[in-house]
């Protein structure tokens, strides 16, 4: 004997066909008239609930996807570059600072936390006011 030649033993059970009388009564468990007692009744969902279920403000689909810089700081910096390297968000690439997103170079924002004893020239980067000071304080370039 193989799968496609098995069978089942028993017979199929058919549905039952409610409101026909049969076994279970006059009504067949639907009560009297009314909309769910007849053939197809079928009640519309209500159409509040739907809107319920939307936020309440205009556009919100539309919200402004602003794009958040990739934050590296002042002491990574130190560590991974040398005296008068010049710094850029591809430079932060190469060295494995920062990654891709979604294929593209991100925005790169340096923040001022950790100590820097270097000079270095920093380009194309957004700066946070004590980095910006600590770059400058160490003769370094920011264009």
């Amino acid at each position: 004997m193989q799968l496609h030649q098995l069978k089942p033993r028993h017979k199929r059970q058919t549905q039952r066909r409610a409101g026909r009388g049969g076994k279970r009564g006059t009504y067949s468990g639907r009560g009297i008239k009314g909309q769910k007692a007849r053939s197809g009744g079928r009640l519309q969902p209500s159409i509040r609930e739907f809107i319920k279920r939307y936020p309440k403000l205009r556009g919100y689909r539309l919200r402004s996807q602003a794009i958040k810089p990739v934050v590296v700081n002042i002491e990574a910096l130190e560590k991974k570059f040398k005296t008068g390297d010049q710094i850029n968000p591809q430079v932060l690439l190469d060295q494995g600072l920062i990654r891709r997103i979604k294929g593209k170079t991100p925005v790169v924002k340096i923040l001022g936390q950790g100590k820097l004893t270097k000079s270095l020239t920093v380009e194309g980067c957004l700066l946070s006011k004590t980095a910006r000071e600590q770059i400058e304080k160490n003769h370094g370039v920011v264009k």
